[in-house]
C-alpha cells in the first residue's frame, strides 16, 4: 500500500515529514517514531518504511524488525514501544470517535455515521491523527474535502 494524500503533497515527495502510511504502520507494530528519528534516516530507508508491508502477524513482526535495526543504524539505539491496541478505533466503521467528532463540529463540519462508514480504515486513521490535540490540524479540512466529506 503506497497511498498518499493530498494533504501531505506539500512534504510527501522527499519524504520529510512520516506520511499518514507509515504512521499507520508504526501504530500497527507498536513503535513510536519521532520527527527527529525519521530525519537521521537517508531517502532510501524511508522509502522502504513506506513501501513494506505491515498487515498480517509475519509482515508486523518484520515491519517492526527492519524499522529497530534501522533506528539502531541510525541513531545508536530502538524504538520506543507503543502499546498496540486490539480493537483500533480506525477499523471501527460504526463508531465515529467523540474527539473526531469535536474536531468536526469546531470546524464547522459534520461527519454522518454513513460517511465515516464508507471510509477506509486509513482515511479513518488519518482523520483521528488529524483530531487529536496533541497534533498539528492545519490539515483536518483538506482530509475531510480529500475524502468527500464535505464540498
Amino acid at each position: 500500500m503506497t497511498q498518499f494524500f493530498e494533504f501531505e503533497a506539500d512534504f510527501v515527495e522527499a519524504l520529510r515529514c512520516i506520511p499518514m502510511q507509515v504512521r499507520l504502520k508504526l501504530d500497527t507494530c507498536g513503535v513510536k517514531l519521532k520527527l527527529q528519528d525519521w530525519n537521521h534516516f537517508n531517502q532510501a530507508e524511508r522509502q522502504i518504511l513506506v513501501e513494506l508491508p505491515c498487515f498480517t502477524d509475519a509482515e508486523i513482526v518484520n515491519y517492526r524488525e527492519q524499522l529497530n535495526q534501522i533506528l539502531i543504524d541510525r541513531t545508536g539505539q530502538s524504538g520506543t514501544d507503543l502499546p498496540v491496541e486490539e480493537n483500533p478505533p480506525w477499523m471501527d466503521a460504526a463508531n465515529i470517535p467523540e474527539f473526531v467528532t469535536a474536531k468536526a463540529e469546531e470546524m464547522g463540519v459534520t461527519i454522518t455515521a454513513e460517511q465515516w462508514a464508507s471510509l477506509q480504515p486509513i482515511q479513518r486513521f488519518a482523520l483521528i491523527k488529524l483530531s487529536r490535540s496533541s497534533h498539528e490540524n492545519r490539515n483536518f479540512i483538506p482530509a475531510v474535502r480529500e475524502f468527500n466529506l464535505i464540498e
